[in-house]
């Protein structure tokens, strides 16, 4: 029997946070949505999601005590996973339990960036979802940005068809720290800012490269190098800042993970070509806020885009006074002297275009553009990534040691 495609697709969040709401926002934007269940361990949080809900108006959302009464009401057809990264193995077996128990009627489930800590724990999330025989997708908005998805359709319809393909990505993500306590915890998050957001460069890069049309495992991952630094927040008064925020659990005086990392990644195509990948990512960047800036080169042109380069700019003197807040772009670092705005934050970064794409693919039974098995991917890459930033050496690809491979700042504590 077929997928009876659905008029109108009811999502299920599971998870509360910041990112939560970015992506309820950007749902204004997509249309045969609603939102009809949340489940978090905080029922504070669950009911500013309902509310949220209602004031935008995605419908009628009933907030859920546990995962199962998330999963077993009969008005949610589709899960979004954007609970911590710790948590996501554990609601997959859940998710693969009630659905393959027949007690969940759900047929697609979405899962935020990272897909998983580790290798292994990324094969686990894409064998449960295949197993019960959902559809899944991979949230990765960077590739869904709204530059990124004109810029690659001018630069290979104009530039590749011409000159031949492009051969060498470039992007860059920096930002002044994460916004809650379990993004600075290496075992909890899986590593630090390499695997917070090197998971988005690496594969907009990888994005960039592919051509239009053709399957993301055209292009071989041939060999990665990393390296990875503490620059900012291990210094003492800095250390002492995040102990103050977020309590005794961010210790970043004893155990710190990286607030810098480069990589360089290369690739080849079905034809042979060289193609490469550089990227940096950073928690130690102090600007107007988040930067995201994003190259693609080739034979006979460039592309670039920068986040903070924008069209609209306001000035604030020093006589205007208020309290901090992030009004007018993401991690926002003043409120006073001439700052970008970012007029539609959940378009440029890409989340109403993926929200929307992923929500016609489950509502249409199609698979989306970046499933699972491109999280798994992005996820062999970091690993590979943190390997050589211990050893000090290139990882060849491919690399069945990283199978076990766990990052030094994500290890058990002694």
């Amino acid at each position: 029997m077929g997928f009876e495609p659905k008029n109108t697709l009811r999502i299920g969040l599971v998870g509360t946070g910041f990112i939560a709401q970015f992506h309820l926002r950007s749902m204004l934007g997509v249309r045969n949505v609603e939102v009809t269940g949340v489940y978090s361990r905080s029922s504070d949080k669950r009911q500013k999601i309902v509310e949220l809900v209602d004031e935008l108006g995605l419908g009628h959302c009933t907030a859920h005590e546990s995962l199962e009464g998330l999963l077993q009401a009969g008005d949610v057809d589709a899960v979004w996973i954007l609970s911590p990264n710790h948590t996501r193995l554990d609601i997959m077996r859940t998710i693969h339990q009630e659905v393959t128990a027949g007690r969940s009627k759900i047929f697609a489930v979405a899962c935020e960036k990272p897909l998983a800590r580790t290798i292994g724990e990324a094969r686990e999330m894409l064998r449960l979802a295949e197993e019960a025989g959902l559809n899944h997708g991979y949230l990765e908005n960077q590739v869904f940005c709204t530059p990124v998805i004109r810029g690659k359709e001018i630069i290979w319809r104009r530039g590749a068809s011409t000159t031949g393909r492009p051969y060498l990505a470039r992007a860059a993500e920096e930002h002044s720290g994460p916004h809650e306590a379990w993004f600075w915890q290496g075992d909890k998050q899986g590593g630090g800012v390499l695997s917070d957001m090197m998971c988005h460069s690496v594969e907009v890069g990888r994005h960039l490269l592919t051509a239009p049309g053709a399957p993301r495992n055209s292009l071989t991952v041939k060999a990665v190098n990393g390296m990875v630094a503490n620059l900012k927040w291990t210094r003492p008064h800095y250390a002492d800042q995040l102990r103050e925020r977020y309590g005794a659990e961010v210790d970043y005086r004893n155990r710190p993970s990286e607030d810098f990392a480069r990589a360089t990644i290369a690739l080849e195509d079905e034809e042979g070509n060289e193609l490469v990948i550089e990227a940096s990512t950073s928690w130690a960047y102090v600007g107007a806020g988040l930067r995201i800036q994003l190259e693609l080169l080739g034979p006979e042109y460039a592309m670039e885009f920068n986040s903070l380069a924008t069209g609209l700019k306001v000035f604030m003197s020093r006589a205007v006074t208020g309290s901090e807040g992030e009004d007018l772009v993401e991690k926002q670092n003043a409120e006073q002297g001439l700052m970008p705005v970012l007029e539609d934050e959940a378009g440029v970064y890409g989340y109403t275009d993926e929200n929307r794409h992923m929500v016609e693919c489950f509502r249409k039974g199609e698979t989306p553009l970046e499933t699972f098995h491109d999280g798994l991917a992005v996820v062999e890459m970091l690993i590979g990534l943190y390997r050589s930033a211990e050893t000090g050496q290139t990882v060849n690809f491919p690399a069945p040691e990283l199978e076990d491979y766990v990052p030094p700042v994500a290890r058990p504590r002694a």
